[in-house]
């Protein structure tokens, strides 16, 4: 009774560290509840509104016209009278005020800029939702499937420790042979090995949705068939390619790269423009006359710098978001055709998967069960099912898992829910 002591231990240590999962401080969610905790307690999101927030403040100050300037020159010390701030009536003291005309549109210029980066802002925000998003509903979906094989791989641990529980007193006997239980012993481990591998991706899946979510709890995705089958639409690749040019956050978003790109060129060009410093000033004794009051003008002169350079670089720089948007366009467009090809290739095998496996996987389950213990079915026969039941299953969550992720990513790839 060693061996089956030993693995009864372990079998038992396993369902509890499952039923743990689902029965401790859990959230149980489903997909719109997903949402809406995501929206509210990601900090990713957070972080990213507040640049949103830093950008428009930009635009305000880029509205803020320059201050005046007030310069007061006092006499400190007078040697002839020997005083010390000689300032009155009799002293000496001055006072210029400056203001700085922009001209030549520059200002407008910065305006246009600022804003043009709060939309940026914007964008970058909307694409970190969507990729966001897309991360929580694939693992959700992902983990909803762990959960499912993690419970029908624990009932058959269970159901083989039963039978081998049987078989132990049958070999101690003599009345069945001790390769028979060996044989269930290396379907017992390879199972278990399989669940062991199973909850290692588990944790990584729930690790990932806690992060998003901002939880601690242990998250328990509660979902349907129906909500998988949600997944299935008609959409033509055409329908979808002209979706993408209207509404890809990033498309739109290089879009608004090449205009910022195209107002700093301008701006760049109207930066060759001087600017005019207007002044006024009155001086008490150190002018040519008495209590002097002066105004003024003064304007650079663009002889030699008349920002060439900084025009030049803009140029290459607007030519260069011109580039990265042709690049961008063909990269979204390829993306979008293979994850449309994996969709309909996935919907495919959901179908038909669906179709093979049905209610009589569980009741020749049962049967075969039943009958083994009964002695009616050979232990090959029993083990080949059984190893088969489990490929199955296990290759039918694939099949959903995969259905979900693919049409997600079409959603990512054309920039708007539509499945």
């Amino acid at each position: 009774m060693g061996f089956n002591r030993r693995f009864l231990v372990l079998l038992l240590g396993g369902i509890a560290l499952t039923n743990g999962l689902f029965a401790a401080d859990t959230l149980r969610i489903n997909i719109q509840q997903a949402d809406s905790i995501f929206f509210v307690n990601n900090y990713y999101l957070l972080a990213s509104s507040m640049n949103v927030e830093a950008k428009k403040a930009q635009v305000l100050q880029a509205k803020l016209y320059p201050n005046p300037i007030l310069t007061m020159d006092l006499n400190a010390y007078d040697p002839q009278n020997n005083k010390v701030l000689h300032i009155g009536q009799t002293g000496q003291k001055s006072f210029q005020l400056e203001q700085l005309i922009i001209l030549g549109g520059k200002r407008k210029s910065e305006i246009e800029i600022a804003r043009s980066n709060t939309e940026i802002a914007q964008l970058e925000f909307q694409d970190l939702v969507r990729q966001l998003k897309f991360r929580l509903h694939k693992n959700l979906f992902t983990l909803g499937q762990y959960q499912y094989l993690l419970e029908k791989y624990n009932s058959q641990l269970t159901l083989l420790d039963s039978i081998m529980a049987g078989y132990e007193i049958q070999v101690t006997k003599g009345n069945m042979p001790l390769k028979d239980l060996v044989r269930l012993k290396g379907v017992y481990l390879g199972l278990n090995n399989d669940r062991a591998d199973l909850l290692k991706q588990y944790f990584e899946a729930q690790a990932d949705i806690q992060t998003l979510l901002q939880t601690n709890q242990l998250v328990v995705f509660r979902f349907t068939d129906d909500d998988i089958r949600s997944y299935i639409k008609t959409k033509s690749l055409d329908e979808l390619k002209t979706i993408a040019q209207n509404n890809h956050p990033q498309l739109i978003l290089f879009r608004q790269n090449q205009n910022l790109a195209r107002q700093y060129l301008s701006y760049q060009k109207r930066t060759a423009i001087p600017d005019l410093n207007l002044f006024t000033a009155y001086d008490q004794r150190g002018g040519a006359f008495n209590n002097q009051v002066n105004a003024g003008i003064a304007i650079p002169i663009p002889l030699w710098n008349r920002n060439q350079g900084n025009i030049k670089a803009a140029r290459f720089s607007l030519k260069e978001s011109e580039y990265d948007l042709n690049a961008k366009q063909q990269e979204i467009i390829s993306s979008l055709q293979n994850s449309y090809a994996l969709y309909t290739h996935t919907i495919q095998e959901f179908e038909k998967a669906t179709k093979l496996y049905n209610q009589d996987f569980e009741i020749t389950l049962k049967g075969m069960s039943d009958n083994f213990q009964k002695r009616n079915v050979s232990l090959i026969e029993f083990v080949d099912f059984f190893e088969a039941y489990n490929e199955t299953i296990a290759e039918l969550a694939r099949i959903k898992s995969q259905l979900v992720t693919s049409a997600e990513q079409l959603n990512l790839s054309i920039g708007t829910d539509i499945y």
